[in-house]
């Protein structure tokens, strides 16, 4: 594996190749993130993985300093992937100067859900990988699920922008009891670690009780109380646990009984923030 921390040594080790397949992570990798490399990795005539804390995404209360580095094991995973360049810029490779322009996503996407309760974080996240990919140039990029809004705004982003890039959603991976695998996970107790599940078992039963109604929408409000005062209940702090249209994640409308959609939801247990999503097959 080729590591490449320049703009100048990651266009040396991508000369030639004609198909890049990318995979942008913050590091700490966990096995969710190496299924991602998997599934990049048959997709483009080289492989690349990019390793950036981008601060640009953090608010000014939240933990980019105390963000976990684990450079060495990162790379190890990635050896052992078959990831055959990684870019790890150092941020004054990235944002040499003040990174005063910014992308904007559209509001009606990017202000509801995880924009409400983190403003600005979209901002972040689509300047980073929009520059990530003017670095980069993939052909494909692999995003998973499990940051179902993310995963959307990077579409609309590709999309507007016309870029030559298809952009590949992945399953989430899970651990054996359903926790959504995370980079946050590694902060929970024991204890916590037990009842972090408990966030999925919620999603889960949002989904069935959609699928029991037949997705009659008057019922959607009343399944998304009982699922927040479930976890309340359990002592945590939910942010939001919605019922939404896949296409837009907006409330589906009081006529349309029809749209895909999907529970997603993000709380906090003690310190520490998780979300996750289940699509709803009806």
């Amino acid at each position: 594996m080729r590591i490449a921390h320049t703009l100048t040594e990651l266009r040396n080790a991508l000369d030639g190749h004609r198909r890049p397949a990318f995979v942008p992570t913050m590091g700490n990798l966990h096995a969710g993130h190496i299924a991602l490399i998997e599934r990049a990795k048959p997709l483009g005539d080289v492989t690349v993985a990019s390793i950036f804390v981008n601060r640009l995404q953090f608010l000014p209360h939240e933990d980019f300093d105390s963000y976990p580095r684990t450079w060495e094991r990162d790379c190890e995973q990635l050896r052992a992937a078959g990831c055959d360049v990684l870019f790890a810029p150092r941020e004054t490779d990235l944002y040499p100067e003040p990174q005063t322009f910014k992308v904007h996503p559209d509001p009606a996407l990017a202000n509801l859900l995880e924009g409400q309760f983190r403003p600005g974080f979209f901002i972040g996240v689509s300047t980073v990988v929009m520059k990530l990919f003017s670095c980069v140039q993939p052909r494909v990029t692999v995003f998973g699920k499990k940051d179902y809004q993310q995963l959307m705004v990077i579409r609309q982003l590709v999309n507007q922008f016309a870029m030559p890039i298809e952009v590949i959603g992945a399953e989430t991976l899970r651990a054996d009891d359903g926790l959504a695998l995370s980079s946050r996970n590694g902060a929970l107790s024991a204890e916590e670690r037990l009842e972090a599940v408990q966030l999925y078992q919620v999603l889960r039963a949002m989904s069935d009780e959609v699928r029991e109604t037949g997705g009659r929408v008057r019922d959607l409000g009343e399944i998304e109380n009982r699922a927040t005062q479930a976890l309340v209940s359990r002592g945590w702090q939910p942010d939001y646990l919605a019922l939404r249209r896949r296409s837009d994640l907006l409330p589906p409308a009081a006529d349309d009984m029809t749209s895909p959609m999907v529970a997603v939801g993000a709380a906090r247990l003690g310190n520490i923030r998780l979300i996750d999503n289940l699509e709803i097959e009806f």
